[in-house]
């Protein structure tokens, strides 16, 4: 009875040893860190990916140490089966219970959306799908269509006015629509009392602020000069010049590449030259930043209203007041190119 007692015992201690065991095992692997990165890395989720093409994701960029289990493990929470779109951090103590968790519930890691020195809606709409999963072509559909544009307060030639490069934190997987309206919400902060004040002093409207800091920016190569070029045009503005902006011209051609601008191109039919039409063009020439558009309305105070760029193709001007004094510098400037042999 004794041995038979002992062998009861020892089964007992054995299976009670396998338990303990197995759990300890399970207990490491829900709760340590499942993942051999040494640094946050993020995978991704869109629409056309499955649970399959997430698995990969987790062993080529987050490394995972033991993937059969993750997926057991995923199965028996039914995740494959409720997949959520976005992007997804894996940090080196994260563990597969709070990986799995932030999948289940959707817990995103927030992109840092960025843009600058963009030019065009194509070149906008191509910077954003680099960066989010929003599709470019829907993007640029939205920005095209003028329904969409009033809704915001802006036709299809000033919508750019719209976005204030700067950082945003936005979700990877945000929709075209909550996109622009986390834009039109950011451009409406960025427009806060004290500039719309200093706007009106000129007077333009934000939109006019925004289509001449795009002018401005396009001027020159050195931002010092920004407030000198914006006063420059101001003071034209106010005497009923035409604006006679180079870039403007170049964007009316379709080449901002152009290194000299010739007559044939003054004589362009498109009210974005400003050789032949007078006031601010309909639309910015490019997506202005902010400190294009603060110098703007922090304008230089002066009589200058001609500029020239200068002969030593340093990208910055020499001012004038008289056209003659304009014209000596131009006349440098072209024997400059001409040496050089521009076209």
């Amino acid at each position: 009875m004794k041995k038979k007692t002992k062998i009861i015992v020892g089964i007992g201690i054995f299976v009670v040893i396998i338990i303990f065991s197995a759990g300890s095992w399970a207990y490491y692997k829900l709760a340590f860190p499942c993942f051999n990165v040494k640094e946050t890395v993020c995978v991704y989720i869109d629409k056309q990916k499955d649970f399959n093409d997430l698995l990969l994701q987790l062993q080529i960029v987050g490394r995972i140490k033991d993937v059969r289990f993750f997926k057991q493990f995923s199965n028996v929470m039914k995740y494959p089966e409720r997949m959520k779109t976005g992007r997804y951090a894996i940090t080196p103590q994260i563990s597969c219970t709070t990986f799995l968790q932030n999948l289940i519930r959707g817990n995103q890691t927030p992109v840092n959306l960025t843009f600058n020195g963009i030019r065009l809606k194509s070149e906008f709409a191509e910077r954003i799908d680099l960066q989010l999963m929003l599709d470019k072509n829907e993007l640029l559909c939205h920005l095209n269509d003028s329904s969409v544009c009033s809704t915001f307060g802006f036709d299809v030639q000033t919508i750019d006015c719209m976005f204030i490069p700067n950082t945003y934190s936005v979700y990877w997987n945000i929709s075209v629509d909550r996109f622009l309206n986390r834009m039109k919400k950011e451009y409406d902060q960025f427009w806060t009392s004290e500039r719309l004040d200093k706007a009106a002093q000129i007077p333009l409207t934000p939109i006019q602020v925004s289509i001449l800091a795009s002018i401005v920016e396009e001027e020159s190569a050195t931002q010092a000069e920004y407030p000198v070029i914006a006063g420059l045009y101001i003071n034209r503005l106010k005497r009923g010049m035409l604006l006679q902006s180079d870039p403007t011209v170049k964007y009316a051609v379709g080449d901002f590449t152009l290194k000299r601008i010739l007559f044939a191109h003054l004589e362009t039919d498109s009210p974005y030259n400003t050789y032949k039409h007078a006031g601010l063009p309909p639309g910015p020439i490019r997506i202005p930043t902010i400190k294009g558009i603060d110098a703007v309305l922090n304008y230089t105070h002066h009589d200058y209203l001609y500029m020239c760029a200068k002969e030593d193709f340093s990208g910055q001007h020499h001012f004038a007041t008289t056209l003659a004094e304009h014209t000596l510098n131009a006349r440098r400037y072209q024997q400059a190119l001409n040496r050089n042999n521009i076209r």
